[in-house]
């Protein structure tokens, strides 16, 4: 009788030996959540052709967005070839996400690089106006990370700054969570 009891009891005191001593941490994201969020501020922001955007008409996908000068060093080229890879290895979802470079300067952006850039959303914001949206972590530039905006327009995670080949795979899991999460009320394509 002694041995059924043990039995019994075991599942509940294992758990709260887990729950009180071992203490499981639940999922945890790569990126850093930003909390509050920050909407799209209203700011004209300019296509590499000289056509007027407004960033709020940017509304209606993901977007995984980098920030960089027009001449776009190694750091530049490794964010934008993390974009491009990331957005094409959600397979079916990568319709519902876009790729945007916002470039903060007046530099021009160079010829090799334009044919890299032709699924990409290439716009150039002043510098002052994505101060007052965008935020780098603490002892790090505006252009050391990768940034998640939502559909509904607000910026809503930072990747880490150095992020590389080898991080992919974590982004991949934060960017599928969060299609998966938001599968109900998104849909592929912005909206008018």
């Amino acid at each position: 009788m002694l041995a059924i009891l043990l039995v019994c009891a075991a599942p509940v005191v294992a758990s709260y030996f887990t729950y009180y001593v071992v203490r499981p941490e639940g999922r945890r994201s790569y990126g850093e959540l930003i909390d509050p969020q920050r909407p799209l501020p209203n700011i004209e922001a300019r296509t590499l052709a000289g056509d007027s955007v407004s960033l709020p008409r940017m509304r209606g996908q993901w977007l995984l967005v980098s920030v960089a000068g027009g001449a776009c060093g190694e750091a530049c080229e490794r964010h934008l070839y993390l974009q491009r890879q990331l957005r094409e290895i959600m397979g079916q979802e990568k319709e519902r996400v876009d790729w945007v470079w916002l470039v903060n300067d007046d530099a021009p952006v160079a010829q090799a690089l334009q044919p890299a850039l032709a699924h990409a959303t290439v716009l150039r914001v002043p510098g002052a106006g994505l101060a007052q949206w965008l935020a780098p972590a603490a002892g790090h530039a505006l252009t050391d990370h990768l940034y998640v905006v939502d559909p509904m327009g607000n910026w809503m995670m930072r990747f880490p700054a150095g992020m590389d080949t080898r991080d992919a795979p974590k982004a991949k899991r934060d960017l599928e969570r969060l299609l998966r999460a938001s599968a109900s009320w998104d849909v592929p394509g912005r909206t008018p």
